[in-house]
Formats: structure tokens, sequence, C-alpha cells
């Protein structure tokens, strides 16, 4: 029974874990990781045990309990029905204790997901408890929580992954548009990001945007991306609905390159094939190529296991330029149509930021490019440049253009870095 329920408790994780990756980012914003933790580990384990040690024990007591009524009616028939008649209200009064025992069970297992953080969670749930409980009561809390990962296993994502429209590769140009979009997150519905915003990239081009803290630069990628869907108004690509577009595709055909570029606890060369459409196809010269591209094969072969070297957590064994030049590598990988870039290069320091830039230069020929950024090195190479201010696009134009423009937003926000750099080589004299 034993290895029964282990592999029904793998199971039912599996299941579950499937049905959260299917999930769209606006559930994540509503949704408490430690309560998605909580239903991976001790829901799934109640439920595991309810169905394997609650069972035999269950099957035990029947088997117990008719044998005893068979030795009553054989000793005292009388005496036995006088027994049974008792039995009706104690099942009643059961009924309505195991009730009220499952929406305990419940109200505790939210109540755990509310205040415990991830690693005490995880290391609690390994531990074995063993109480005086009955058997009716366990099966009741066993209900409870197999309530909360049923909810969670039916629910159907907003948008589904794997439906919509697929292009050929040969009809994807690369032109985007924004037309009219009003957009808020789904947990901050009365603070809008974007009212009736318009931005059009043409196919080719390397479209900048800048704009204040929280003015919404951002928010254009993950709309790009469709890990949300504007309010009103339409995203497109070559004229086409991004919501008709399959989810799964259009992403395959974006590459991302953020400021804190997503690494995992693997090898560099496994880091850099995530970017493929097809890890398993990708061979060690597209690796090797990929990283030259990037500025990064010379860092990479230094290391004494070089291209096989393990990066830590989140890339934790490597600077910020070399994790955003493996990033790169990644995204040269993948050759994507569309580029966006999120300030990739706003955290690094003079030397590393030379380096990813140079990079970046040749990772954006031939792509339709979307910069968000703030620095001027970055916004030069950019063939027009958007202002984000109120919700809106307020100013766009050329480099030059938007610069020769005293009174301009644009002209403001570089003085205002131009005059934040000065203090700051200041403070270091």
């Amino acid at each position: 029974m034993q290895i029964s329920g282990q592999e029904i408790v793998r199971k039912l994780r599996e299941s579950l874990f499937s049905s959260i990756l299917k999930q769209e980012v606006g559930f994540f914003d509503k949704t408490r990781t430690g309560e998605l933790i909580n239903r991976l580990s001790a829901d799934t384990t109640i439920v595991g045990r309810c169905l394997t040690d609650n069972l035999s024990d269950g099957l035990r007591s029947l088997a117990q309990a008719g044998a005893g009524v068979g030795m009553m009616l054989y000793v005292s028939p009388s005496l036995a029905a006088f027994v049974l008649m008792v039995v009706p209200p104690i099942a009643c009064l059961a009924v309505i204790f195991g009730k009220f025992l499952r929406s305990i069970s419940r109200r505790t297992q939210d109540a755990l997901a509310e205040a415990t953080q991830v690693s005490i969670l995880l290391m609690c749930n390994k531990k074995n408890r063993y109480g005086s409980n009955s058997f009716y009561s366990e099966l009741m809390k066993g209900l409870g929580a197999g309530t909360r990962l049923w909810e969670l296993m039916d629910r159907k994502p907003e948008f589904p992954l794997t439906e919509g429209l697929v292009l050929k590769p040969e009809q994807l140009k690369g032109e985007l548009e924004f037309c009219n979009v009003c957009f808020a997150y789904p947990t901050r519905k009365d603070s809008p990001i974007f009212q009736d915003l318009n931005l059009s990239v043409p196919a080719g081009s390397v479209m900048a945007v800048v704009g204040s803290s929280g003015s919404g630069k951002s928010t254009l990628v993950s709309l790009l991306l469709r890990l949300y869907d504007p309010d009103s108004g339409v995203v497109t690509v070559d004229g086409r609905d991004i919501r008709d577009l399959n989810p799964y595709w259009l992403r395959s055909h974006i590459g991302t390159v953020s400021q804190e570029p997503v690494l995992f606890s693997c090898s560099v060369a496994e880091n850099i094939a995530y970017g493929a459409a097809d890890p398993s196809r990708v061979t060690v010269e597209d690796i090797y190529r990929a990283a030259q591209i990037a500025n990064a094969h010379d860092f990479i072969q230094e290391f004494p296991k070089g291209y096989d070297t393990v990066v830590g957590e989140k890339g934790v064994l490597l600077s910020g330029g070399q994790k955003q030049r493996v990033a790169i590598a990644r995204a040269m990988l993948k050759n994507p149509k569309i580029l966006l870039l999120d300030e990739a290069t706003s955290a690094l320091d003079a030397e590393n930021e030379f380096l990813v830039q140079e990079a970046l230069e040749r990772l954006m020929q031939g792509r339709t490019v979307l910069i968000i950024a703030h620095r001027l090195s970055t916004i030069q190479s950019a063939d027009a440049v958007a202002v984000l201010d109120q919700h809106r696009v307020m100013e766009i134009g050329s480099h030059a253009k938007l610069l020769a423009n005293d009174q301009g937003l644009f002209r403001k926000l570089m003085e205002k870095q131009a005059f934040l750099q000065a203090k700051q080589k200041q403070a270091l004299f």
C-alpha cells in the first residue's frame, strides 16, 4: 500500500504541476506562491494518504464490524437488533461531523498556504505525522484537500497555449502595432497602465521606448508576448491580432533579453541550447557559434570545465555581464524574427556594457527590435524613439529630432540622466 500511495502522490503532483504551467500569467499575479506550493506538497500527500492508509483501515474496520454483527446475531438476535437501532443516529452525527471537519481541513490548508514561506513548507511537509484520528475524520480531511486539488487541476487557462493560427516562417515579416490599447493589470484594475496607446514598429526597424519609472515600458513586452491581453484595442503582428495567433508559435518567434535573464542550474551549454525550438537537435558547433557572436565564448573557455560548467541556481556563479551574454547567445540560437530588449544593459558597468552592447548590435541585424531602455548608448542606435507618459505615447521620432526639442519630454529625460551621471561621478572623486 505504501508503494501504491507514493505512486498516487507522484501522479497527482505531475498532473497538478502540468495544470499550473498551463495557466496564464494573470493567474500567478492573483495566486500566492505559498498556496501553489502547499497544494503541490501538503494537499497531494493528504489525498494520497486518504486513498491508501485510510482505505486499508476502512476495509479492516468494515471486516471487524461485519464479524462483530455476525457474532451478536448468533449469540442474541434481540440484543443485536437493539444495538443496530443505535447505528442510524450515530451515522447521521458522523455525516454532520464529517462535513464540518472537511470544511475545517480546507480552511486549515488555506491558512497554512498563507502563513508559511516556501522553504518552511517544504521542510514541514517532509514530516510523518501519526495521530489518534479515526478513519472517518482522516477521510474527511482527504476530501477537503482533494477539493482544493481538483479546483486547480480542472481550471482552464484564459488563453490556451496550443490553440490559434500558425503561420509559415516565411510569412512572418515582423511588423508590430499597438492600436488604441487600454490595459490595467488584473490585480490593479483601478490603476490603468495604458489608455488609447498607439505605436507602430515597421518590419526590420529598431524602435526604442523610453519613459519614467512606471510609465509602462516593460508592459509593452508583456503584451507582445501575450502574457496578458489588452482590456480594449488590439496588438497586431503583420496586421494580425495576436489573440488569433497560437501563443506557443508566437513566442517561439520572439527573442527576449531582459535586465535579469533567467538561467537554470545546469551547464552553460544547456542554458544556451534552451533557446532553440528543439534543443535536442542543437549541435556543439551551433552553441559555439552563438556564444562567439554574443562575446561569451572567451570567458566560457576560461572556466575549468568550459561549456560544461554548471552556472548555479539563477546563474549565481556568473557575473551580471556574463549572464547577459549567455542570454544573448540563447536568443541568437533561437534566431527570432522579433527581438525584445528590456533594459538589457541597465545594470552593467562600463566594460560589460560595451561587450553586451556590441553583442546586441550583432543580434539586432535583420530583425524587428523593440528596445526598452534609458541609457543614451542604447537609444542612439534606434531608428526611432517613442516616449511614454500619461498612459500613452506622447512623443515619437528620431533620436536627434527629439533631442533638438528643448521643451520635449525626451530632452528632459536625457538632461535628467546626464545630471544624475554627473552627480555619481562627483561622488566617486
